[in-house]
């Protein structure tokens, strides 16, 4: 299916590894010219690489989405490569490995994680969205969790961080619904990334159910269950969030605009 996306520019933090660069690659493979960004400057200037070995067109920046200079340097960066933004995912982010109890709770901890995952959020589209109404298309892509929803009961500072970026995502996008932009928020479930192989392959061992070594099948059908009750019965892959971000970043869902879509293998409960 032609998602109609070729010559769209897209930002895409958070990329330079993980679901980001899954994103970048897929956008790339549609098209889209794609500013890959990072905090170090030689995974995304890979990744910029293989991109364009591939054919495809793709440009690195480097910053720290805390603080609101390197935002703007590497937004104009973005501009003077490819011109206006028509597209920002929001990827950057995460727990920053905290996994502190309610008792270990510092006020520090949920400061970092809120501008961690969701001032970064709000640093870069307020540069880019005046771009995407004056040309009266834009969209805007946000990536949440399921914790924001079914948070468990440690890392609340992550998990509260993430309820935000929901609410940020519906109140911008009634802002700018009549502007030919939306904003969307996707909530990723378990996803086969290198930090869950990992993890899978050690709770396995430790457990004598699969060897380390193992074919993945084999380790992911024993350990699936140690960490989460996934009704399809297995992990979702990177390419899978990336195809769903790819087509609401696309023409095809111009009509779909203030939802958090989950791609969880029917984990939540709840519609």
């Amino acid at each position: 299916m032609d998602l109609r996306l070729k010559g769209r520019k897209a930002l895409v933090t958070g990329s330079s590894k993980g679901i980001g660069e899954a994103i970048a690659r897929r956008l790339a493979r549609e098209g889209v010219i794609v500013i890959v960004h990072g905090r170090d400057r030689l995974l995304a200037a890979k990744v910029v690489d293989e991109v364009v070995g591939g054919g495809g067109r793709a440009h690195a920046v480097v910053g720290d989405l805390t603080r609101d200079e390197d935002v703007q340097r590497l937004v104009d960066d973005a501009e003077q490569f490819a011109g206006a933004m028509d597209i920002v995912i929001n990827n950057a982010g995460g727990s920053g490995g905290s996994n502190e109890s309610w008792e270990q709770s510092r006020p520090e901890s949920w400061m970092a994680a809120y501008d961690r995952n969701v001032l970064s959020a709000v640093r870069v589209t307020k540069r880019l969205l005046p771009g995407m109404r004056e040309a009266r298309w834009g969209r805007v892509i946000n990536l949440s969790s399921l914790a924001a929803t079914m948070s468990p009961a440690a890392r609340a500072d992550y998990s509260a961080s993430k309820a935000a970026i929901n609410a940020l995502t519906a109140s911008m996008a009634k802002a700018v619904a009549g502007d030919g932009v939306t904003v969307n928020a996707v909530s990723p479930g378990t996803i086969h990334s290198a930090a869950l192989d990992t993890a899978f392959r050690q709770a396995a061992a430790e457990r004598g159910l699969a060897e380390p070594e193992a074919p993945w099948p084999d380790v992911e059908r024993v350990a699936l269950p140690i960490f989460a009750q996934v009704p399809v019965g297995r992990v979702g892959r990177l390419e899978e969030i990336a195809d769903t971000i790819a087509f609401l970043a696309s023409p095809l869902a111009g009509y779909i605009t203030g939802i958090n879509l989950r791609v969880d293998g029917g984990m939540s409960p709840s519609l």
